[in-house]
């Protein structure tokens, strides 16, 4: 009886250790996106494409893809298409407060 608990709490403790290091990468794939997001914002005048993003965050495409149409959800962003035929997301103007934008990111 001990060893069938034993193998039942040591499946557990497997089980509970992969879920805390997959909720680890997802929110350390969610900050590099974040400051990549911003960073884009800013430096584009509020022009972001998917490509843009997943090359500056180094992050895979399909997961980038999720998060930026959850930022174009949250900030209303507008899909445009530019002269050479690519997509991007038109963002609400980014003005940071002085003090802000005087630093580094």
């Amino acid at each position: 009886m001990a060893i069938i608990e034993f193998v039942i709490l040591t499946g557990l403790g497997i089980v509970l250790g992969a879920f805390i290091v997959k909720m680890s990468n997802y929110r350390q794939q969610q900050r590099i996106l974040d400051d990549a997001f911003y960073r884009l914002l800013q430096l584009q005048n509020g022009k972001v494409s998917l490509i843009q993003l997943a090359a500056a965050a180094k992050v895979d495409a399909q997961i980038t893809q999720r998060y930026l149409e959850s930022q174009v959800q949250i900030f209303s962003a507008i899909l445009e298409i530019d002269e050479q035929g690519d997509t991007f997301y038109r963002f609400p103007k980014l003005s940071l407060p002085p003090i802000l934008d005087q630093q580094q990111w």
